[in-house]
């Protein structure tokens, strides 16, 4: 079960210290199953954020001129730090967020850490200068980065940006979602602890309109790296481009996963259940659109019933909980308003619905919901709802499903499932959409993860989430005659 500790964090991280606010104001942090207070962090301040960008400006260059051996070690120090923090980072996750504690212990916590020691392998391999003709190609560090992260993945979002910004060579501020920010005051903890140099890492908490507004347009600011909606997406860059900053963004997604008539439905409706379902929903990568042969359809809407059956909501600390509740009320009701819409708006509603989920008077749960013969331009068939509702659509075929899974204004995920893999392989390559798995493929963190479209640009991951914190530079020598 959840417990009931407050974790109170009264401070700051700025310049290598934890210092108070400018501002007196806190912000409440609630437990998703209990709708209890379980934190309260500093509303921070731009006057904050001018503070901790100035700490990190005075330490870039220091810290750009270290060997990237030493930049390295520094990360997997702190990838150890978590690990022996695992437990305790999985269960506050679980708390903010939601996600059944088995996961957040994987994939909250562990997986973060493994990303590090990934970083710190490539940044030591990776070749930062090379030779092309008469000139010197240098890859440098672009200067200070402000990180502005989600609360669906809260350490591992932060994580994907710190560390290759780190490896680069860069110096950071971060602001962590609100929401879900307590993994980010540990992680802060943990590079005290670790001796990493005064200003490279600073912490500001706060609201997104003040702090993260005040990161997105500060002049000293050389880069911003965002993940969140697309909605916030497009304020970030419209505030960054009066510096003309350099822009990262991994916004929305509405993925599709196109099953084929050739593939083993059993397996890819259960496979489409689960990726649409995982941290109830609440993942931009999400395959929320599950696009079936017509001619199919009923074989596909009974095993996707008898699937979401499987995914009982329940306490996210109990060993048998599949489906924990959302991050906020907020989050809730968005989701709710979007069954609702859907069954207004004609879809066959196939299992779960608006209404609360029956023994949980507490805590912001939604049933998992599927919808069958979505029109595919419905609205729960175009925008991102965040949660874990399920669209069926037909198509009669290859071609329409590869249309129909390309119009969208989203393009960050999909899949492919089909008995011929080669044949998986040409419709994903039709699909505009950053990450396409085929037949159940894995989460490869070497691969890079982003968007196409209004999903964002730019990077995360491997050796191409390292690329995106670094400048190019070409320096000219003579040619003797």
């Amino acid at each position: 079960m959840s417990d009931t500790r407050i974790i109170r964090r009264d401070a700051i991280f700025i310049d290598g210290q934890w210092v108070h606010s400018t501002a007196s104001e806190t912000i409440d942090v609630i437990d998703t199953a209990t709708e209890q207070v379980m934190g309260r962090i500093p509303a921070g301040t731009s006057a904050d954020v001018d503070h901790a960008v100035m700490a990190a400006r005075k330490a870039f260059e220091a810290w750009a001129a270290r060997p990237v051996t030493e930049r390295a070690e520094y990360l997997e120090g702190i990838a150890v730090r978590l690990k022996t923090r695992q437990d305790e980072i999985a269960r506050i996750i679980t708390r903010e967020v939601g996600m059944p504690l088995k996961l957040s212990q994987r994939v909250q916590v562990a997986s973060p850490a493994y990303n590090l020691g990934i970083t710190a392998t490539l940044a030591r391999e990776y070749r930062f200068e090379e030779t092309v003709g008469h000139s010197l190609i240098s890859r440098e560090p672009i200067g200070v980065v402000g990180c502005i992260t989600p609360w669906n993945y809260p350490l591992h979002q932060v994580i994907s940006k710190i560390g290759p910004a780190l490896a680069a060579g860069c110096t950071v501020v971060l602001k962590p979602s609100e929401v879900a920010p307590l993994s980010a005051f540990i992680l802060a903890d943990i590079m005290a602890e670790g001796g990493l140099p005064s200003g490279v890492f600073n912490l500001v908490s706060g609201y997104g309109p003040i702090v993260g507004e005040a990161l997105a347009r500060h002049p000293d600011v050389d880069m911003i790296s965002f993940t969140g909606s697309t909605r916030a997406g497009k304020r970030v860059s419209e505030l960054a481009s009066g510096t003309v900053k350099r822009v990262a963004l991994e916004l929305g997604g509405k993925s599709a996963a196109i099953i084929l008539d050739d593939a083993d439905f059993a397996v890819a409706v259960k496979g489409v259940v689960g990726a649409c379902y995982v941290n109830s929903g609440q993942t931009c990568s999400a395959h929320t659109r599950m696009l079936v042969p017509e001619a199919r359809y009923a074989e596909a809407a009974r095993l996707a019933t008898e699937n979401a059956a499987t995914y009982v909501p329940g306490d996210p600390f109990a060993e048998t909980t599949r489906l924990g509740p959302l991050a906020s009320s907020t989050q809730r009701d968005r989701v709710r308003a979007y069954i609702k819409s859907g069954i207004e708006g004609g879809a066959d509603l196939l299992t779960g619905g608006a209404e609360p989920p029956e023994g949980l008077p507490k805590g912001y749960f939604v049933k998992p919901t599927v919808f069958g013969r979505v029109n595919p331009k419905a609205k729960i068939a175009q925008e991102e709802i965040f949660g874990p509702v399920l669209s069926i659509i037909t198509y009669r075929d290859e071609d329409e499903a590869v249309r129909i899974a390309n119009d969208s204004v989203y393009g960050l995920a999909g899949a492919v499932w089909s008995g011929d893999e080669e044949r998986a392989k040409r419709v994903a390559k039709r699909m505009r959409t950053g990450q396409v798995d085929i037949n159940g493929g894995q989460f490869n963190m070497l691969a890079p993860f982003g968007g196409y479209k209004q999903s964002g640009n730019g990077r995360e991951l491997g050796r191409y989430g390292l690329e995106e914190f670094l400048e190019v530079k070409a320096i000219q020598f003579k040619v003797a005659k």
